[in-house]
């Protein structure tokens, strides 16, 4: 009975210690505000996504989307510092810590959501997988690529993907892997393969970086889901909230037309949504441990979700890509956020 009653003890004091240590660790958000800025992880280079031009300034939707949570919790869109990471480096720079969030044209699985302690917190971008090919190939149709060679990134799921499908059509391949987006678009151009696969919005990325983009052409299919999105680590459901907060204040704030054009007429708005949305009225900002006008500076300093979306990747962009999925729920699309209030 002594020593049971020694182990019990024993185990109380280590779980007050373990305790006492969770209470004084500091949350990322603390951490943020004390380091002054936002370490966000991005792509190494990808247009429309995260691209640094030759001064080190970075823009792109995933740039974008980092910028508003800094938005959101400095008042300034520009207090975020970028780390470009590879595809196989940025789930890990996230789980060590490295980074505070990942905003990468990653791709939401329930392996990635469920056993890396990581969460997803939202969509940021609907895609699907394709492929990409030369013209002068002839080819019309994903059906036709049988004992084609094809050029891949690693360490995403493009490359599980890619097997599943040419499993289930009876067709072989042979993979020709890269580290890098623009490795693997290099040996694309260079004829090292017939094919690139990626997501579709990707491969629109990729063939802008080509020489001659018009001979290139993506062909019609699409294999794959792939919502892709910000990542944060699990453990912090305050951080976790915010980040998919502020998306979901982007969503909604092209649903109500406020912009960054009309944001600061919109605060004279009596629609209440606007309202909760721009802090006139409500505590939704401390709700999450922000201001409440955090959904006003978003909006104001990085624009609602549609404008996000045209100056990085639409129709007259170099990708030129339609709104098509990420169009709103109420416009054609599946874009759909919950409400603020």
């Amino acid at each position: 009975m002594k020593n049971t009653k020694s182990i019990a003890v024993g185990a109380a004091m280590l779980c007050g210690l373990f305790s006492a240590s969770a209470a004084s660790a500091a949350t990322t958000l603390e951490s943020v505000k004390e380091n002054g800025h936002l370490q966000c992880g991005v792509t190494s280079g990808l247009p429309g996504f995260s691209q640094p031009d030759d001064k080190g300034n970075w823009t792109g939707i995933d740039v974008d989307t980092c910028r508003a949570v800094a938005a959101a919790i400095f008042g300034d869109a520009q207090a975020v510092e970028f780390t470009p990471l590879t595809a196989k480096e940025r789930l890990t720079a996230l789980q060590s810590g490295e980074i505070d969030m990942l905003s990468r044209n990653t791709t939401w699985t329930l392996t990635r959501d469920a056993s890396l302690g990581l969460n997803f917190t939202g969509t940021n971008y609907y895609d699907g997988q394709g492929f990409l090919i030369k013209k002068e190939l002839g080819v019309d149709d994903a059906t036709e690529l049988s004992g084609a060679t094809i050029c891949i990134q690693a360490g995403t799921t493009t490359e599980l993907n890619l097997s599943d499908y040419f499993r289930a059509n009876g067709m072989e391949y042979q993979p020709i892997v890269f580290d890098t987006s623009e490795q693997t678009v290099q040996g694309f151009a260079a004829g090292r393969c017939d094919v690139l696969t990626s997501d579709r919005s990707q491969l629109a990325a990729l063939r802008s970086k080509l020489n001659d983009p018009g001979s290139a052409k993506i062909l019609p299919n699409t294999i794959s889901k792939e919502p892709l999105g910000p990542v944060v680590r699990q453990g912090d459901d305050q951080w976790f909230n915010i980040v998919k907060w502020v998306l979901f204040a982007q969503i909604n704030a092209e649903e109500l037309g406020i912009t960054s054009d009309n944001v600061e007429d919109m605060l004279k708005s009596d629609n209440p949504n606007v309202q909760r949305l721009l802090g006139t009225d409500g505590d939704m900002g401390a709700k999450l441990g922000l201001p409440d006008d955090f959904g006003h500076q978003i909006v104001k300093q990085v624009g609602n979700y549609g404008e996000m979306y045209d100056r990085n990747v639409g129709p007259d962009t170099p990708l030129g890509l339609d709104r098509g999925l990420n169009a709103l729920w109420n416009e054609g699309g599946i874009l759909y956020a919950p409400p603020l209030r």
